[in-house]
């Protein structure tokens, strides 16, 4: 088939990161000490070209490309946006921090960008090869991002744990795509899900593929029994790492099983039900449980994903339209909830000092009101609190899960995010209501304060008025 230029269209946001990517890593043998911040402004440049070129592309009729490789659809428009402003935002909050450590280096910006890259190819995905490229890709990036303090004991030991555990992963998500593939013939998604219609269930093989899928899927979002990495990995990555990881990635992997089991194995979608339904209750009951003996705020983070992933394959397992778009729209407003509540963390830092204890955060509001405010804003829509988004996300799901008459799961929900709800307002507690154990200022720039202030409010005004990205969120799936 002739190469036509036209075939690149789909793939600018990801030609625009690469470019970028390929310049930071150039342009930063021939800058100073002094001049490093001059990756930061590529970088930044290159993902906002990148997210121009999403909304140029972006809408219309479905787009297949490179021989049905690649797929540009709504979706793919929706979860790439939120990806790169997710992105953005936290190499914004990371700025400060790292130029306070020395680690201002041009290699966490390429590795930053060749993690955003690997997200872009995974959402992009329409055959198994292309989602694993861009997983691995992600992988890749994010291992040695965890390890990029080379000083910290701490995080090299976070990166091995989490090298090891995700290659597991990632081998378990191979063989299963190996077992669809022999059973299927194929790895184009729109082939696999014409196969598996006509062979169902009865196809033991098949039935295998999806169980160690699930078990892949499950390693990469954290969920429970699959999360073991993920508080550790959390503790003892960088504080900006633990940000980026816990947020944007969050958006890929959505898009992944999305891909994988929505797109090539609706047919089979008793049998993966069954196993979302599993881990979505483990995942919310443990997550929420293990967060509130945590006295390390990274680690609770950590607790409190595990139970945000629940939420998301709750959304997912109910199998309707509805269930997709609310687990959608979950996801992306929750990445930039976790941009922002690290972006806290980051802020808080300073030279020789990391923000690491809910004690840290006492007497917040004292300190500085603003992000004290915006701080509170976030920990209550991570509770689930109205007005904020947190809650309108949790509604949806829950609606979407009672829709289908598994009401018993939408009460098992409730109840453990009533647990929940108290080590997010322990949080608020701790700002208002505590002193300050520490006079020392907190020194912030303009920037990080505009981003933090445009993260905080998103989060109410997304809470007060949900329709538009609601909206889009269901055009994703007609």
């Amino acid at each position: 088939m002739p190469f036509n230029s036209a075939n690149l269209l789909p793939i600018l946001p990801e030609i625009a990161i690469l470019i970028t990517a390929a310049v930071v890593l150039v342009v930063d043998l021939y800058l100073k000490e002094k001049d490093k911040g001059v990756n930061h402004v590529l970088a930044l440049i290159g993902l906002l070209v990148a997210f121009v070129l999403t909304g140029l592309v972006g809408g219309g009729e479905r787009v297949l490309a490179f021989d049905g490789n690649v797929v540009r659809d709504l979706m793919s428009d929706l979860l790439k946006a939120g990806a790169l402003i997710v992105s953005a935002l936290t190499l914004v909050y990371a700025r400060p921090w790292l130029k306070d450590r020395n680690l201002l280096a041009g290699e966490f910006y390429v590795l930053s960008l060749c993690a955003v890259l690997g997200m872009l190819v995974m959402i992009s995905a329409n055959t198994f090869l292309t989602l694993y490229l861009g997983l691995e890709l992600l992988a890749l990036s994010l291992y040695a991002l965890v390890a990029f303090d080379r000083d910290s004991k701490l995080g090299s030991e976070a990166a091995m744990k989490y090298f090891v555990l995700g290659a597991l992963g990632s081998g378990l998500l191979l063989y299963g795509i190996s077992m669809i593939y022999g059973a299927t013939g194929s790895i184009e998604l729109g082939a696999v899900a014409r196969a598996v219609a006509e062979q169902g269930s009865g196809n033991k093989v098949l039935v295998f593929g999806v169980a160690f899928l699930v078990i892949g899927i499950g390693f990469k979002f954290g969920a429970v029994p699959f999360h073991m990495w993920v508080p550790d990995i959390y503790e003892g990555a960088p504080t900006p790492v633990a940000m980026f990881l816990g947020s944007a990635p969050k958006i890929a992997a959505f898009a992944m099983i999305v891909r994988l089991l929505v797109e090539g194995l609706n047919a089979l979608h008793t049998d993966w039900q069954g196993m979302l339904a599993i881990l979505a209750v483990l995942s919310i009951g443990l997550g929420n449980v293990a967060a509130i003996a945590q006295s390390n705020i990274k680690r609770m983070f950590g607790y409190s994903t595990i139970s945000h992933v629940g939420f998301i394959f709750l959304g997912l397992l109910a199998g309707s339209t509805q269930g997709y778009a609310s687990a959608m729209f979950y996801t992306l407003t929750y990445a930039l909830m976790a941009a922002g509540a690290f972006g806290i963390l980051t802020i808080l830092s300073r030279e020789g000092f990391d923000a690491q204890n809910l004690e840290d955060l006492k007497g917040l509001n004292e300190r500085d009101p603003w992000y004290a405010a915006m701080m509170a804003l976030l920990m209550f829509s991570a509770a689930g609190v109205p007005p904020t988004v947190g809650f309108m996300g949790k509604l949806l799901v829950l609606e979407a899960v009672v829709r289908v008459d598994m009401v018993w799961l939408a009460l098992v929900a409730v109840f453990f995010s009533i647990i929940g709800a108290f080590y997010y307002l322990r949080v608020v507690k701790f700002i208002y209501f505590d002193q300050p154990t520490t006079a020392v200022p907190i020194v912030t720039t303009g920037g990080v304060r505009a981003a933090m202030t445009v993260n905080g409010l998103a989060i109410l005004f997304l809470g007060l008025f949900p329709a538009a990205l609601l909206g889009l969120c269901q055009a994703a799936f007609p």
